[in-house]
């Protein structure tokens, strides 16, 4: 029964895998088509955990899912035109729902729209800007960091990494996790040439799988943080033996933001701007 369950969360997983590898080499629109199909589950996931779903609820949750979209195509100026229009309807929308909580319903829309929407919104714009196969080597960064944890710390794991939150979670794993990803960060520097569609040297993709390996983490630990304060195990159970989309999605909403801002700072030491 162990070993169907297991079967059962590594095929799972390997077309999951093969559904995001084969939409970043079709494209920016079947990618951002994914990104948006992402998005709208981890967010109908997310407001289900927190809100719960009913028929009142269901306009609120439209115009969520409906922003998420919108910035899932931000790389386009009028789906962002389209965004402000949804962030204005939804403020709108509490004044008539008459209910006993605006003030926690506005708080989980927005937070559902940014926590989700803004760094799925920021992936595919470096997708588009920058290219796919530099968001397919922070994918695989991300998938080669949770793996190396996994065997690492499930061998050698003993210190907890942070236990009120993730008891499972160690230093040895963190450590091991971020060896990979550094050893796989080194091997894109020297054999990837201009595949990954960025000029780096070795020492900055070394910072930046650094940078992935800590925010993965840190990401992983704020979903848990959520799932522990709602007191489940699991955001949904669309994914068999992983859960929801946004338990798989949890890394990458803290890595894209994060990635974002290196792009922008090694920009701006290479090409210094004037401030005024």
């Amino acid at each position: 029964m162990k070993f169907k369950s297991w079967l059962l969360r590594a095929l799972s997983g390997l077309i999951y895998v093969g559904i995001i590898i084969g939409c970043i080499f079709w494209g920016n629109v079947p990618f951002s088509i994914l990104a948006a199909l992402f998005g709208v589950t981890a967010v109908i996931e997310f407001e289900k955990v927190c809100e719960g779903i009913s028929e009142n609820s269901l306009p609120a949750l439209f115009l969520d899912a409906a922003g998420v979209v919108f910035l899932c195509f931000s790389w386009l100026l009028f789906p962002m035109l389209g965004w402000i229009v949804v962030y204005l309807c939804r403020m709108i929308l509490e004044l008539y729902t008459r209910n006993l909580r605006p003030i926690r319903n506005m708080a989980v829309s927005l937070m559902s729209q940014i926590y989700i929407g803004l760094p799925l919104g920021l992936m595919t714009c470096m997708g588009k800007y920058v290219g796919l196969h530099f968001i397919l080597a922070i994918f695989l960064m991300i998938w080669i960091n949770d793996t190396g944890a996994f065997v690492v710390g499930s061998l050698f794991g003993r210190h907890r990494l942070f236990e009120r939150i993730s008891p499972k979670k160690s230093w040895e794993g963190f450590f091991g996790g971020l060896g990979f990803t550094l050893l796989a960060a080194w091997l894109f520097a020297i054999g990837g040439g201009y595949f990954w569609d960025v000029r780096w040297n070795v020492i900055t993709w070394l910072i930046f799988g650094l940078v992935v390996t800590l925010f993965s983490t840190w990401g992983d630990l704020v979903e848990s943080l959520m799932k522990r304060s709602l007191h489940i195990k699991d955001s949904g159970n669309i994914i068999p033996g992983h859960g929801g989309i946004l338990d798989r999605l949890d890394s990458l909403l803290l890595v894209m933001p994060a990635a974002f801002i290196f792009l922008i700072v090694l920009l701006a030491i290479r090409h210094p701007f004037p401030l005024v």
